[in-house]
């Protein structure tokens, strides 16, 4: 059976047992938090369970290594939303140890690309219509300083009010630790 398959014969069960009820919640976070995370699938179920939180306390971002890319991206404007439209009153990055991000090279993956069929045209045309492929595709060195870095980005973005605070914490993927790299308290 294909994935798809499996997907969509385990939803008619969950909804026919109705096993949705126990997360039925409202679209406002109860702890009044927005949270950016890596994407990692060792944090799903991890990182709520080391910061105590639950379905409804929170919303939560992902995106690969918790990097705000650019501040007039989508990350961004998930982050505005929920401050803006659905309550939050501070946010949170967390950043954790043993990446992927921190071994991303740019010319490994455009590699990869090409040989699961993308054309160098393809990325010839993306460099000469102004993406830098080799900046886009970069990964970080330091966990630290890359989760210092979406925290400033966020906190220095210009339709983020100034009583937000924004908080930098990293976890151990492996104990669930979080260390904090930013309180956005003192700033």
């Amino acid at each position: 059976m294909r994935l798809l398959d499996e997907i969509i014969n385990h939803n008619t069960q969950f909804v026919e047992k109705r096993d949705y009820e126990k997360f039925q919640t409202t679209k406002f976070p109860d702890k009044k938090l927005v949270i950016l995370s890596c994407m990692d699938t060792r944090l799903v179920e991890l990182l709520p369970q080391a910061m105590n939180i639950k379905n409804g306390d929170v919303k939560i971002v992902k995106s690969a290594g918790a990097i705000v890319a650019h501040p007039f991206g989508s990350i961004m404007r998930s982050i505005l939303v929920a401050v803006m439209e659905l309550g939050a009153d501070e946010v949170c990055v967390v950043g954790h140890y043993d990446c992927g991000m921190s071994s991303l090279n740019p010319d490994s993956f455009l590699e990869k690309a090409m040989k699961r069929g993308i054309s160098q045209d393809k990325i010839d045309t993306l460099n000469y219509s102004g993406i830098h492929l080799e900046e886009w595709l970069k990964g970080f060195d330091n966990v630290e300083d890359s989760v210092k870095h979406s925290v400033d980005v966020i906190r220095n973005h210009p339709l983020l009010p100034n009583d937000v605070p924004v908080h930098g914490l990293i976890i151990d993927p492996s104990t669930g630790k979080l260390d904090l790299v930013a309180d956005g308290y003192q700033a």
